[in-house]
């Protein structure tokens, strides 16, 4: 059993904004459960991606759709009152995503506390899309402890210092986007699962827009081989499962 800790969904009853000049094609629900059915997945975290802008209803009404198992990360807004934050997470939403690598969230903006005064008024954790080597307030983050997540490895190789340090502190790592990562993704799992050994979380990344390469099944053999059988295990499914409070159809 898997557990997909990062995936997106694209549906044409939403038409998006887009992102710098890119809309995504079509990836309906339905087209990411056949994908992900074969490999395992019983739940999994749908993600915002930049081409959703700020607008929640697109990813509220996929995570309706996908069922039980299913949690969502909606990119923040600092528009979000705390009942808006308080209704989101009766809904599923688990945590709020701060996109730098996209531009959809502006380093103008006080995104730090934003993401503390998610935690505060409903819980929610942080996720940050962002190459850590160019991190803002890279401290304050850390302050965030367990209620930090990171997107795609932290996205190069000038990162992994920084990584390390985070993961060490109780973040979580997402080991998604193999394929659109500027590092050694071998090495890097080795020394995060080295630093920490119950900080990755497995994802595919799905649909992989603007990927280098697209997610393949491989990279879930690419994880095991790496990591070992218990490493993989809590990676693949076990992280997840407590991070996000999931269980099989529930």
């Amino acid at each position: 059993m898997l557990i997909d800790a990062h995936f997106h969904v694209f549906d044409p009853a939403f038409p998006l904004p887009g992102n710098d000049g890119y809309a995504p094609p079509d990836f309906t629900v339905a087209d990411y459960l056949a994908a992900a059915r074969p490999l395992g997945v019983t739940g999994g975290v749908l993600v915002a991606a930049s081409t959703h802008g700020l607008d929640p209803a697109p990813l509220l009404a996929a995570l309706r759709e996908l069922g039980p198992g299913f949690v969502a990360v909606l990119n923040a807004d600092e528009r979000f009152t705390d009942e808006d934050l308080r209704g989101f997470a009766a809904q599923g939403v688990r945590g709020l995503r701060y996109n730098l690598y996209r531009g959809t969230s502006a380093p103008g903006e006080d995104l730090l506390g934003m993401a503390r005064r998610a935690r505060d008024a409903a819980g929610l954790h942080a996720q940050i899309y962002a190459d850590l080597s160019a991190l803002p307030d890279a401290q304050g983050w850390a302050s965030l402890g367990e209620g930090l997540v990171v997107d795609h490895l932290g996205m190069t190789e000038a990162g992994l210092p920084l990584l390390l340090e985070l993961a060490a502190g109780g973040a979580k790592v997402k080991a998604t986007g193999f394929g659109r990562v500027a590092l050694d993704v071998p090495r890097a799992l080795e020394r995060i699962a080295a630093r920490a050994p119950k900080a990755l979380m497995f994802g595919t990344d799905m649909p992989s827009t603007r990927a280098k390469r697209p997610f393949e099944a491989g990279d879930i053999d690419l994880l095991r081989k790496v990591l070992g059988e218990d490493l993989a295990k809590a990676a693949l499914h076990d992280t997840a499962a407590a991070y996000y409070g999931l269980t099989p159809g529930a």
